[in-house]
């Protein structure tokens, strides 16, 4: 069963990637969602510092939070420095939110971070996808699949 190739976003510069979301998740669909956040965040990530490795979008009330996403405390930031892990909201439409929440609740997906990053006109974005929890059997399946891929393309490229 292949799966269609993921939207393409367009990313300037990626600030913090989840690399371990297509490993353990199957993942549906996808979106990009602007993140609230204060000056001190948005210097902290300007200079490439944050992680979304255990992190996860949440629905409440209508409004979509990242949680437990790190953005480390800006050096030169004294008083007015923000909490590194607290919950930030993001930015999307109506329909978009109504389509996650339709997944989350009916068909039991999760939100999964998988990069910030900033886009061509220097805002903050978030890549999020809709994204079902993969079994150990589903895993080595994707691992033979990923391995006869790649034994393939060896000796295609050997064949001439």
């Amino acid at each position: 069963m292949s799966r269609p190739k993921p939207i393409e976003f367009e990313k300037t510069k990626i600030v913090a990637e989840n690399r371990r979301a297509r490993h353990e998740y199957f993942l549906e669909q996808f979106f990009e969602a602007g993140i609230a956040l204060t000056g001190t965040e948005v210097k902290s990530l300007r200079f490439g510092e944050g992680t979304i490795a255990e992190s996860y979008a949440e629905i409440k009330n209508g409004q979509v939070s990242l949680i437990n996403a790190n953005i480390p405390e800006f050096s030169h930031g004294n008083r007015f420095n923000h909490e590194p892990r607290r919950p930030r909201k993001l930015l999307l439409h109506e329909r978009e939110i109504n389509k996650m929440h339709q997944g989350v609740n009916r068909e039991g997906m999760t939100l999964i971070p998988l990069a910030i990053y900033f886009n061509k006109r220097g805002r903050a974005k978030v890549e999020l996808a809709l994204a079902k929890g993969k079994k150990l059997h589903d895993k080595r399946e994707t691992a033979k699949e990923r391995d006869w891929k790649r034994d393939q393309a060896r000796i295609m490229r050997e064949r001439g």
